[in-house]
């Protein structure tokens, strides 16, 4: 076989071989364990878990006015990684009030602790058994983390997730704890007709079948933490908390007003909107004495 035969024949090999690689999914990557966290990325035929080099620095001290939200949720992963028992938790409520903050500011506190992060997006829940295999027995303590978790009725995911969760033939991993954040309580839609289901046998209101499979998935997260919206005194609270962070020392009522403003203009009194204006604020001052060309702000925490 002359030269550029051998040449033509290895070129269709490596497009075999690559086509099957395609079909059956890159082999098992072992992860980077010297990491605290990670992100559960799929591949054909299978996933890993992708090293997160720079994970957000929140401090528990930076998050304001949950105070019990926090409290109950520091106690609860302290127990974890002390290895006492804990339980799932479930953070829902209004958005940027600091539920998915809370748990990175958690990650922060005790990693130095043996406590560790994966993140997990809703869609990829299917894999769930198998990113709890794969830490089963570590001596890292794991929380999978959710973050935004809702469902529609026919989601296999959701499946996935009650299983793990309570139904599984296999026992629960002593060193894994899912945390999941959602706008809703019940992570499901909920509509007015099931309601109609609804009946009183006895003097006790008895839910349709609906209303009961989704309020057994909840059910199943054994610590609850609601978020509500902030008060106005709140919201400015937490305004000038990251304005100070940021280095602006005059808080006057130009900053009240402008606050406020922003706010209305979007639409919410949120943690998140209040570090957003916070950013904003600062950065026109910034610009105003001059400093555009000087090192960038700190601060880099958001909500």
């Amino acid at each position: 076989m002359s030269g550029n035969q051998q040449d033509r024949v290895l070129e269709r090999v490596e497009r075999i071989l690559g086509r099957i690689e395609a079909l059956i999914g890159p082999g098992s990557v072992t992860p980077d364990w010297k990491a605290t966290a990670w992100r559960w990325r799929r591949r054909r035929g299978g996933g890993e878990l992708q090293a997160v080099t720079h994970p957000h620095r929140i401090r528990l001290a930076e998050l304001r006015n949950i105070d019990e939200q926090k409290t109950e949720l520091e106690r609860n992963t302290r127990q974890f990684i002390c290895g006492l028992p804990a339980n799932n938790a479930l953070l829902w409520g209004s958005r940027g009030t600091g539920k998915s903050s809370l748990v990175k500011a958690l990650l922060a506190e005790y990693h130095d602790r043996g406590l560790r992060l994966i993140e997990v997006e809703p869609h990829d829940l299917v894999d769930l058994t198998d990113i709890v295999e794969l830490v089963r027995g570590r001596e890292e303590r794991f929380i999978v983390f959710c973050d935004d978790l809702s469902f529609e009725a026919d989601d296999a995911s959701y499946k996935a997730l009650k299983a793990v969760l309570d139904g599984s033939v296999a026992g629960p991993a002593e060193n894994v704890l899912i945390y999941a954040t959602s706008n809703r309580r019940h992570l499901l839609p909920e509509y007015r007709r099931e309601n109609l289901e609804t009946r009183i046998v006895d003097g006790e209101i008895h839910h349709g079948e609906a209303v009961e499979e989704k309020i057994s998935l909840s059910e199943r997260f054994g610590l609850w933490l609601s978020f509500y919206p902030f008060s106005q005194d709140d919201y400015l609270d937490i305004c000038h908390a990251w304005l100070r962070e940021l280095g602006i020392t005059v808080l006057d009522e130009e900053v009240r007003v402008e606050a406020l403003r922003y706010a209305l203009s979007r639409g919410s009194r949120s943690g998140r909107v209040a570090w957003q204006f916070a950013r904003d604020w600062a950065g026109r001052k910034g610009l105003e004495q001059g400093k555009k060309g000087d090192a960038p702000l700190q601060g880099e925490r958001p909500l």
